[in-house]
């Protein structure tokens, strides 16, 4: 598990990727509400499989369920990545939704490198490469790199969503 400080800092760097996939996706709104929008949502998704598993209805605030089960389960925040993608553009809402995926899917990205591991698909799986808190500024670094790529190109065009949405649709 990344450390608290880096789940943030890769949050404000998801948050930088959404708002310029959502710019150069031309799905942007007047006075670019739909740029910030994902921008915002980005930052809290950053944190965000780690704070859903807090029972904020109780006093005490414990987990409702385990750490790295539901809420670090990787089809789950694909599906809402590429659904929201699709949706860019046809629906306001789909851009925060959009960017609270693109926070999630880098929040498991990473912790994905420690011993734990994160739920990709039905058992947890590990790249097994430091424990946690230790390279940080790695997974910060990486994330920065992302987010200037994304910001100057978009999404490669070589990166075709277009059967996604077909089969989508």
């Amino acid at each position: 598990m990344a450390s608290g400080s880096a789940h943030h800092a890769t949050g404000w760097a998801a948050g930088v990727i959404a708002a310029a996939i959502v710019t150069h996706a031309g799905a942007d709104t007047p006075w670019h509400l739909a740029a910030a929008l994902a921008f915002v949502a980005g930052v809290a998704g950053g944190t965000a499989p780690d704070w859903l598993e807090i029972a904020w209805w109780r006093k005490k605030r414990k987990l409702w369920i385990t750490h790295r089960t539901l809420t670090h389960w990787g089809v789950g925040w694909v599906a809402l990545l590429l659904g929201s993608y699709r949706e860019l553009g046809h629906w306001l809402a789909a851009a925060p939704a959009f960017g609270f995926a693109c926070g999630g899917v880098m929040h498991l990205l990473a912790d994905w490198p420690n011993p734990l591991g994160v739920p990709w698909i039905a058992r947890r799986h590990s790249l097994n490469l430091w424990r946690s808190g230790r390279c940080d500024l790695i997974v910060i670094a990486a994330s920065w790199v992302a987010a200037w790529f994304f910001a100057v190109h978009g999404v490669p065009h070589s990166w075709s969503f277009e059967p996604l949405r077909r089969l989508a649709s």
